[in-house]
């Protein structure tokens, strides 16, 4: 069986074109719905970020209202699942070598700190030389622009994928004030976006990159990254 590494966003917080401070933390469906079909297929799962910081929850997350009647299994199976993994692994450290895929799950973090981490990037670019799976769901596809080389090109133009649309933000109330909005950037970096209803299962695969539009996403796209995986 394969190695798979999760990479979550150190984030906390989301600062607003106003300054003010939005709290923010890991979607619990997009870490445990995919975790729990890694393992029951029989893949060990790693988690990573940077510098090895584990995020808070998105209390949103957990809101069943918000976040669906299932969202409290999710809390309790993400919470259980990274206890016991322990303290994150740096993602500065990591050898892409070592695994077989790279998943990155939402919240608002991503938007924050992974769409221009460098370390990031360059696991992302030996991923793409490697063959190895990068899978992405909501706004874990942020972390994609982390992916440019020395001349600014961006590895993932051109390329098919959805992500948390712009319709979805707005009706999460957080469009507004938001100092970028991702589905709209991915597009203006050259992605072709291909976007499904809101808040509606939508996954998107070209080639190795599996990409999820929101959390209801995050089942279908582990199902579809252990197919490809065999």
């Amino acid at each position: 069986m394969s190695r798979i590494l999760v990479i979550m966003s150190a984030a906390d917080v989301w600062t607003r074109n106003d300054g003010s401070a939005y709290p923010t933390g890991y979607w619990a469906e997009e870490v445990a719905a995919p975790h729990a079909k890694f393992v029951e297929a029989g893949h060990t799962v790693d988690f990573a970020s940077p510098g090895g910081v584990l995020q808070p929850l998105d209390a949103h997350s957990a809101a069943p209202a918000i976040a669906g009647a299932d969202c409290a299994r999710h809390v309790a199976h993400a919470e259980k699942a990274l206890r016991e993994f322990g303290p994150l692994l740096k993602l500065e450290e990591i050898d892409v070598h070592d695994y077989a895929a790279l998943v990155l799950p939402g919240g608002h973090g991503p938007v924050v700190d992974l769409y221009q981490d460098p370390a990031l990037g360059r696991l992302l670019t030996a991923a793409e030389a490697s063959g190895v799976l990068v899978g992405a769901v909501c706004h874990g596809p942020a972390g994609l622009l982390s992916a440019v080389d020395e001349n600014g090109a961006w590895l993932y133009e051109g390329r098919r994928m959805t992500a948390f649309t712009d319709e979805e933000e707005a009706l999460f109330g957080t469009a507004e004030g938001a100092p970028w909005l991702l589905a709209g950037t991915l597009r203006e970096k050259g992605a072709e976006h291909v976007g499904g209803p809101a808040y509606q299962q939508h996954n998107v695969r070209d080639g190795n990159l599996f990409t999820g539009q929101n959390p209801a996403s995050s089942t279908r796209l582990a199902e579809d990254m252990i197919e490809a995986l065999g």
